[in-house]
């Protein structure tokens, strides 16, 4: 059975739905308090918290845990500027309390969704695992320390990790079932289509000085669907004893802010506002990854690779999810 901490969440209820079409059996595990219930409709559901390890060592004695996904994290850049402890008591600490519950009950195989966000101001056009890993965030931070960790506890405790670096998640299950659903949101496709939809007064663009080509910041974005398949092919490399390593996740195409405000324009057909404000602290001008490792050692191939396909599949479930 495949534990998934946060498989209530937006990326890990994607994963738990493709592995569950895989025939893997599943057991999620999410607080609810980011997550959705309604989204767990493959595999088993135990409510519990990463803070509370007797909630974890009675789910690892009910069921026969094999490996283990973690998507429990807080994701807000902004927010871990300004809150720095909550994440690095969420992030890290809980997720040495779900390591620690993993040796005690000898699992040894775990798959971490990481970040982008580890590697800071870029150095070069395009990201691979090989640059530098300098975050300009806590979350940022709390990412790249459990990194580290792992490493360690590869070392003391033979556990083999795959770390999975994404860039923008974004898009919506192909099939309509899953979708982005944040309170608050903050990412910027789901928020310009409420925008679109006429459920935001207007979408805001922070910054409109970085040296790109409109000034606005570009990002490279993922299908959420593509990083699902990511992850089972991480756990396949696990289990077919290849060994610990870390990958990009991305389709190496940078977009900005105002090309994607665009899309969601044309594949609405809605005009709405847009306000430019100033920058926020932590975001680099321009985040574009190289998947090259991914494709080539786990034989990851994105489906979803055109931004406007991403768009139309989140435009589609935010229609859907509005009804």
């Amino acid at each position: 059975m495949i534990f998934i901490a946060g498989g209530a969440g937006y990326i890990g209820s994607h994963t738990n739905k493709m592995l569950s079409r895989e025939g893997y059996e599943t057991c999620v595990f999410d607080n609810l308090v980011s997550g959705h219930k309604d989204f767990v409709k493959w595999g088993k559901f135990f409510e519990g918290d990463l803070a509370d390890k007797k909630s974890l060592r009675d789910c690892f004695k009910q069921n026969r845990i094999e490996a283990v996904m973690h998507f429990s994290a807080f994701a807000y850049v902004g927010e871990s500027v300004l809150n720095p402890a909550k994440y690095y008591i969420n992030n890290v600490a809980n997720t040495l309390n779900l390591l620690e519950v993993m040796v005690e009950f000898g699992v040894k195989m775990f798959v971490f969704s990481s970040t982008c966000a580890t590697y800071g101001l870029p150095q070069t056009e395009f990201i691979t695992e090989e640059h530098q890993q300098n975050p300009i965030s806590p979350y940022g931070k709390s990412k790249l320390m459990v990194e580290n960790i792992l490493k360690d506890f590869n070392r003391a405790y033979g556990i083999e990790y795959v770390n999975l670096r994404y860039f923008n998640a974004a898009g919506a299950d192909p099939e309509g079932e899953l979708g982005e659903r944040h309170n608050p949101e903050t990412h910027l496709i789901p928020l310009t289509i409420l925008a679109a939809l006429g459920r935001r007064d207007s979408i805001q663009v922070f910054g409109t000085d970085y040296p790109t080509k409109d000034g606005t910041c570009v990002r490279d974005y993922i299908h959420v669907a593509d990083l699902a398949d990511a992850h089972i092919l991480a756990l396949e490399q696990l289990m077919e004893n290849k060994g610990s390593g870390s990958f990009n996740l991305s389709n190496a195409r940078g977009h900005s802010i105002r090309e994607i405000i665009e899309q969601v324009k044309a594949v609405s057909k809605n005009d709405f506002k847009v306000v430019d404000k100033a920058r926020r602290a932590g975001d680099p001008p321009i985040l574009v990854g190289d998947a090259t490792k991914a494709k080539s050692v786990l034989g990851w191939n994105p489906k979803f690779d055109d931004i406007s396909a991403i768009v139309k599949t989140a435009w589609n479930w935010h229609t859907k999810d509005s009804c």
